[in-house]
C-alpha cells in the first residue's frame, strides 16, 4: 500500500501565503505524476494543480499566477505554493498521485486524507 501524508494547512488571512507538502511511502516503484485537488462546503472536489514526472504542469484557471506546484521526485514529494489566498480558496485540500508499485502491475490513484486551508479576516 502507498500513503500520502499531508501537512502545511491551516488559518491565514486574505492576500497571505500557505506551503502544502505530501509526502508518498510504501510501496512504490514510480509515481507517474502528483498534485492536490480541493474540496468546499457543498461543492465537488476539483482540481488545482498537478505535476507530471517530466515536470509538466496544468493548474486550474481559479489559481493561476497565484499557486505554483513543484515535486521532488527523490523525496516522492509534492508542494503547493499557495500565495495571494482568497476566501474562495478555503477547502479541504486532498494531495493526490498515480502510482505504479510494479512494472508488472497497472498504476492506480492514491489519494491523501485532506488539509483544511481556511483564508479568512
Amino acid at each position: 500500500q502507498v500513503q500520502l501524508v499531508e501537512s502545511g494547512g491551516g488559518l491565514v488571512q486574505p492576500g497571505g501565503s500557505l506551503r502544502l507538502s505530501c509526502a508518498a511511502s510504501g510501496s512504490i516503484f514510480s509515481i507517474n505524476a502528483m498534485g492536490w485537488y480541493r474540496q468546499a462546503p457543498g461543492k465537488q472536489r476539483e482540481l488545482v494543480a498537478r505535476v507530471s514526472s517530466d515536470g509538466g504542469t496544468n493548474y486550474a484557471d481559479s489559481v493561476k499566477g497565484r499557486f505554483t506546484i513543484s515535486r521532488d521526485n527523490a523525496k516522492n514529494t509534492v508542494y503547493l505554493q499557495m500565495n495571494s489566498l482568497e476566501p474562495e480558496d478555503t477547502a479541504v485540500y486532498y494531495c493526490w498521485a498515480r502510482v505504479v508499485q510494479s512494472p508488472f502491475r497497472p498504476a492506480y490513484e492514491s489519494w491523501g486524507q485532506g488539509t483544511q486551508v481556511t483564508v479568512s479576516s
